[in-house]
């Protein structure tokens, strides 16, 4: 996730580039056809043109306002499974007496939180982390899910015998729940731990399942498609229709001024469509990068990055100094 002060506008521009040229090209086929053609008919009342643009402001202020609303719903999800992480590390200092098998009920849900974050990096065909623009600004920094596999980032939590049963699993994360039950079941038949605690663990482990849950509601389910799809319509619609619109309006305008420009104001309805035009294609991209948070874009929530954190606060809390690196998620420009 992009946490440095803001985006420049310079990266903004680049980021956004490819929909300038489209618009200068769009934006002076009209013109040339209105100046050089000889084509004056060939223009749209400009009241239309506005009455298109307030539709289209509404439809893309909707689907920002819904895109943000699942961004912030995911940093909720995961802050929560922050705070559930380290309740867990604590209870399984303060249940379990003996140090090795307390341990293992972090280590499990360090496994567990590796499993999650992994499935929620996977990719989904209505995601947009691999269009070209996003794939370019992923150059900018690591994403960690792609740099290892799996199976290798568990090897440093699980012990190898469980690791071929568990790869074989379908909900890797769901099946670590499962194992963490067992293992609070077995301190149970054990007497390590007492009734009471057994049943405050297997009331967390819910909570982790609970958690679990919520993000792959996120991940599994995209924003609408039929309000994906009328928001790229208007919007294409109104960047096609607004220079047919400003090049009547700034011809009129030239006939009232004199010297070299009383003919040519016609050319300033290319810049000034190009503008707005942007304008609202970039509301559309900023709309489209947000909607899907795990995907690994810049503007996701930082999991690899908590994830590490939470690590560190429990291995400090168990006086341990092997501590992960936390990821750069800061992207320097």
């Amino acid at each position: 996730m992009h946490l440095g002060k803001s985006y420049r506008l310079r990266e903004f521009i680049v980021w956004t580039r490819r929909n300038i040229y489209g618009l200068i090209a769009l934006s002076l086929f009209p013109v040339l056809l209105y100046q050089v053609a000889g084509m004056k008919w060939l223009t749209l009342p400009l009241s239309v043109v506005s009455l298109l643009g307030t539709a289209t402001t509404f439809v893309v202020g909707f689907k920002n306002v819904q895109t943000y609303a699942r961004t912030v719903e995911a940093q909720k999800i995961w802050m929560s499974i922050v705070s559930a992480s380290r309740y867990w590390g604590m209870i399984s200092r303060t249940y379990v007496g003996d140090a090795a098998r307390s341990a293992a009920l972090v280590n499990l849900h360090l496994a567990w939180l590796t499993a999650l974050r992994y499935q929620l990096r996977e990719a989904r065909v209505w995601e947009n982390a691999t269009s070209r623009p996003n794939a370019e600004y992923q150059k900018r920094y690591v994403i960690p899910e792609r740099g290892e596999s799996l199976e290798s980032a568990l090897c440093r939590y699980l012990p190898p015998h469980e690791l071929p049963a568990l790869m074989q699993a379908d909900g890797k994360a769901t099946k670590i729940l499962a194992m963490q039950g067992r293992a609070a079941r077995d301190l149970l038949d054990d007497g390590a731990i007492s009734a009471a605690e057994y049943a405050e663990l297997n009331s967390r482990i819910r909570d982790l399942l609970d958690l679990q849950g919520q993000a792959e509601r996120i991940k599994n389910f995209p924003y609408p498609r039929q309000y994906a799809i009328i928001n790229t319509l208007f919007v294409r619609s109104f960047c096609v229709a607004l220079p047919f619109g400003l090049t009547a309006q700034f011809d009129q305008i030239g006939q009232g001024v004199g010297g070299f420009m009383q003919h040519h104001m016609v050319w300033l309805a290319v810049p000034f469509s190009v503008i707005i035009s942007w304008i609202y294609t970039s509301l559309e991209q900023v709309g489209e990068s947000t909607e899907n948070p795990f995907e690994g874009s810049a503007n996701d929530v930082p999991i690899s990055r908590l994830s590490a954190l939470i690590e560190r606060e429990l291995r400090q809390a168990q006086g341990r100094a092997d501590l992960p690196d936390l990821p750069v998620q800061v992207i320097a420009l």
